[in-house]
């Protein structure tokens, strides 16, 4: 595995007569990645041909990593970009926390360790709100990891940080990037590592593997829709709810496009679906009976990881173009399962 910092470098990959790159360079951070504005930014970009796909951004301004922009094949940004860039006029400017794509979660309960800084209403830490107090995941390591001619990746290992500093869990991440004639799909790899203390994940409805899809494409705005893999539709039939995947849907520049998040049958949980009207739709292994999810009720048994613990989950990204039906999520997601 070779370690890049601070280098440039390229791999191109073809599929039939597709090209595929990845690029590794490191940028001035934007203000919007404040409180470290004067850092340097790092990040992957993922490129289709020359077209971008996604940049996956690690910097240390960033409480956390995340993909933006994530862009259908058709090239329409699928994610909302506020805050990373300033609101489009009318753009909405909540939940600064939900920044494009993402993983974390917001109860993590570092057993034994004395905390000096908590929020209310969390019994640990929290990683999912980006306020006084909360958690941050840092990365300390970003490789390529794998190149072959139908797959390329890159590794990371983070640290879960407390807001005060201190080290509670070893995560490694890969993101490996696909490319399809009218579809993308990048299946993310997670190993929790409870290397500090026993960890315990808290019982909220925050988290955990999510996405905040453009203003245009939500139920609220009016044409946007939401459905799962049991073919519920909408908010109220998909939140809360275990599926094996959900997607959300909708006009973005007078195109129709789409986002669904796949979680892997490997996967050691369930998960149910933190999905919202106003754009949110995440994936939440974690949440039981106290987050209200309708599936979880009267569950408590809640996920703990003994010292020395693992782990691990695999999801997937699949932006696509067209709705749920002609972007094939269904038949993606049967790809998925089968991928390595």
């Amino acid at each position: 595995m070779r370690k890049c910092s601070g280098s440039m470098f390229a791999a191109a990959l073809f599929l039939g007569c597709a090209a595929w790159e990845i690029s590794l360079a490191d940028e001035p951070a934007k203000d919007a990645f404040a409180p470290a504005p004067a850092s340097l930014e790092r990040s992957f970009a993922f490129l289709s041909g020359t077209t971008p796909a996604a940049t996956f951004r690690y910097g240390d301004g960033l409480a956390k990593p995340i993909l933006w922009p994530l862009l259908a094949p058709n090239g329409v940004e699928l994610t909302r970009a506020w805050p990373m860039r300033a609101a489009e006029k009318g753009g909405t400017t909540d939940h600064k926390h939900q920044k494009s794509a993402w993983f974390t979660y917001g109860d993590v309960i570092p057993e034994g360790m004395k905390l000096k800084q908590k929020r209310r209403g969390v019994e640990g830490i929290d990683f999912w709100a980006e306020e006084p107090g909360c958690g941050r995941i840092v990365c300390t390591r970003a490789s390529e990891s794998r190149r072959e001619a139908n797959c390329v990746a890159v590794t990371t290992e983070n640290e879960w940080r407390t807001a005060d500093g201190a080290k509670i869990m070893d995560e490694k991440r890969t993101v490996q990037f696909f490319n399809f004639e009218t579809a993308r799909l990048f299946v993310v790899d997670i190993d929790l590592h409870a290397s500090v203390v026993p960890i315990v994940f808290g019982d909220t409805k925050e988290g955990a593997f999510g996405v905040r899809v453009a203003d245009s494409m939500t139920e609220k705005m009016g044409k946007g829709r939401l459905t799962n893999a049991e073919g519920k539709v909408g908010m109220s039939q998909c939140w809360g709810r275990v599926s094996a995947w959900c997607d959300y849907s909708g006009p973005v520049e007078g195109q129709t496009a789409g986002i669904a998040i796949f979680t892997s049958p490997s996967n050691p949980l369930p998960s149910c679906w933190h999905s919202r009207d106003y754009g949110l739709m995440a994936a939440n292994p974690f949440g039981r009976a106290k987050s209200g999810y309708p599936d979880m009720k009267g569950k408590r048994d809640l996920v703990r990881l003994e010292k020395d613990g693992h782990l691990k989950l695999r999801f997937g990204i699949y932006p696509h173009s067209g709705d749920v039906e002609k972007g094939k999520v269904a038949q993606a997601y049967e790809w998925f399962k089968k991928s390595k």
